[in-house]
């Protein structure tokens, strides 16, 4: 396994790009199953997930060629519409290609999906709303087994906000008949981006940023081009680290609009921010001040952000709580954290961390992707050399990080 070595302690300076959202690029691929149309999805991370969904997509049938940051997909012809657990064993995101392959075939059978392990996050409300549309499902060896002569249209209410559950049932209404309302959906940038596309596929969306979508299905979709958003996490941790370590940066390709919450966090730490039209400079001239943030569905602060935010706190000046109200696990980074000298303490789902004036390096071990992120704003923020063990985490969702750390003038590099 690679591991990623950092010496920190030094302020980060210059400029980086932004790329697309990996939490839209993964639904925008398998919403290419609606259709036997070609399929061009640009602004492609190249990230190790977008690779394993290309995988599945293949797997299946579909032709599909992730090239020059682009993706061209055509499902004209699936040779069989099961996605296999060796394959969908690392991504969580392998589950929506259960919503298209259903609606478009009338049966799919996807295994239990893996991920990142920061708690619980059943599928029932996916099975639930295909339920309510017609579809007989059954949970069988680890797979969902699902058949429907024809899914219809229907009023669907989630219990609470689930973003894969919602673009799940944005799919498979794309294609059903009549029209299909679901009732406390997720309101993420991501959903309006995977709106966007169905409606250029041909379906009718409404109400992505309003929490009650409304699809009228069409009898057949049509390939579209698309262009991804741009990733708000990825964005959020280059600002967390400049605040952590001190210094100036502006990342192009970012949407300021999509990190509301995380940008007012970041001012009541001490840092400077002016957004542009597609950019967000920070400017960090003084150590960071201690700021609470508790985790909610958008338009709240993000639950892919608590870990950065927590490391940020860990050099701030004074101490603050961090909770998370989203998944049950996600403090796992805080023993590693503690290696560096971190002061935090675990109750609950609250961590109360006392800002140290400096950090130490140390080795490290990466547990999901966030944490990941986490070690290296710490690491980075340190007096002396990290070794982070197990970034295949940090390669599912970030693209060339080390790279983009040293052209803000990060002493970092990858060991095979």
């Amino acid at each position: 396994m690679d591991k990623l070595r950092i010496s920190g302690g030094r302020p980060l300076r210059g400029e980086v790009r932004i790329g697309g959202a990996k939490n839209a690029a993964l639904p925008a691929l398998f919403a290419c199953l609606l259709t036997e149309d070609a399929c061009e999805i640009g602004n492609m991370p190249a990230l190790r997930d977008v690779r394993s969904a290309a995988e599945v997509l293949r797997a299946l049938g579909a032709e599909c060629e992730l090239k020059n940051g682009a993706a061209r997909v055509r499902a004209r012809r699936l040779q069989t519409q099961d996605a296999p657990y060796q394959l969908v064993k690392t991504m969580r995101a392998s589950i929506l290609a259960l919503g298209p392959l259903l609606a478009r075939f009338g049966r799919a059978r996807v295994s239990l999906p893996g991920g990142c392990a920061i708690g619980a996050r059943p599928v029932d409300m996916h099975l639930d709303g295909l339920r309510r549309m017609g579809a007989k499902i059954r949970v069988e060896d680890g797979d969902i087994i699902a058949r429907a002569e024809g899914l219809r249209g229907a009023r669907i209410v989630l219990p609470k906000p689930t973003v894969t559950g919602s673009e799940n049932l944005m799919m498979a209404a794309a294609l059903a008949e009549g029209e299909t309302v679901i009732e406390n959906a997720a309101r993420e940038p991501e959903i309006g981006d995977l709106a966007a596309l169905l409606r250029k596929m041909g379906a009718k969306v409404e109400g992505e940023d309003g929490g009650v979508l409304r699809i009228w299905g069409a009898a057949k979709l049509r390939g579209a081009k698309h262009s991804v958003l741009p990733d708000r996490i990825e964005s959020g941790t280059y600002l967390c680290a400049v605040a952590a370590c001190g210094g100036e940066a502006v990342l192009r390709g970012a949407d300021a609009g999509h990190m509301h919450d995380l940008l007012e966090k970041l001012t009541a730490a001490g840092a400077e921010l002016s957004a542009g039209a597609d950019s967000v400079r920070i400017a960090m001239g003084r150590r960071p001040l201690a700021a609470d943030a508790e985790t909610a569905p958008y338009p709240g602060f993000p639950t892919d952000m608590q870990a950065q935010w927590l490391a940020v706190n860990c050099v701030a000046e004074g101490s603050a709580l961090v909770v998370e109200n989203i998944f049950e696990s996600r403090f796992m980074h805080v023993p590693e954290l503690a290696r560096t000298g971190a002061q935090i303490k675990l109750s609950g789902n609250t961590a109360s961390v006392r800002g140290a004036e400096f950090l130490s390096g140390a080795p490290l071990m990466a547990t999901d992707l966030r944490a990941s992120a986490s070690l290296a704003v710490a690491a980075l923020a340190a007096r002396g050399e990290s070794v982070i063990d197990r970034i295949y985490h940090l390669d599912r969702g970030y693209e060339n990080l080390a790279e983009k750390l040293r052209g803000l003038g990060a002493d970092v590099g990858r060991i095979s």
